[in-house]
């Protein structure tokens, strides 16, 4: 692959945390009373939603495109790498669960007595997002030990498990009600952030190699 494509495809990586702030923060605004603490992402894009439209067209359909490119531009630059080409193709997964979740608005509310079908896919792309990038970034605590890559270890490691320790948070949040759009957003930025962490590490090493 040709440098200018893989800058092109680190570069969407690199992006993407920032691309979903800059969303979040357009969708929250046109939604009424949409609170980024208790509410899930997932909100903004239900059926009963004023953001419904809106909301997966500038963020479940980008993101996605993003981390596709970005996950196969991390398998293509390590073919003889099965652990970076799975993490590779793991971020790739994560970017097509993003566009089933927009494509799959979830119920009102998405929280329904009897979930529809449409409930159910977006809750099962919801759960390949969440553990696909958190597998990726774990994976990359072994790629880069390998390489010798000590500053990526501890941050694919302390990524890896900010985002692990998220995951009670987000459970114990629905039982009480409260905090679950909070624990949601550090959960998925910790991840998102170890992409363009990634990402930039791809990059350095590519202006490396042709200085």
């Amino acid at each position: 692959m040709q440098q200018p494509i893989r800058k092109v495809l680190y570069l969407a990586g690199l992006v993407s945390p920032f691309w979903l702030a800059v969303a979040l923060v357009i969708t929250g605004s046109l939604y009424p009373g949409y609170s980024h603490i208790n509410q899930a992402m997932g909100v903004l894009g239900a059926v009963d939603s004023p953001t419904h439209f809106i909301s997966p067209l500038i963020t479940n359909y980008p993101l996605g495109v993003l981390l596709v490119l970005f996950g196969v531009g991390v398998a293509q630059r390590y073919p003889g790498n099965l652990l970076a080409r799975a993490s590779g193709l793991l971020i790739a997964l994560h970017g097509l669960a993003s566009i089933a979740a927009g494509l799959f608005s979830c119920d009102a509310g998405c929280a329904p007595e009897t979930a529809s079908s449409a409930q159910n896919l977006h809750n099962l792309a919801g759960l390949v997002m969440a553990f696909s990038l958190l597998l990726a970034s774990a994976l990359w605590i072994f790629v880069a030990r390998r390489q010798g890559s000590k500053g990526l270890v501890w941050f694919s490691l302390v990524c890896t498990l900010f985002a692990l320790g998220c995951l009670p948070w987000m459970a114990a949040a629905i039982d009480v009600g409260r905090g679950f759009g909070l624990f949601q957003r550090v959960n998925y930025f910790a991840s998102l952030i170890w992409v363009a962490g990634l990402a930039w590490a791809l990059l350095q090493r590519e202006r490396t190699l042709h200085v």
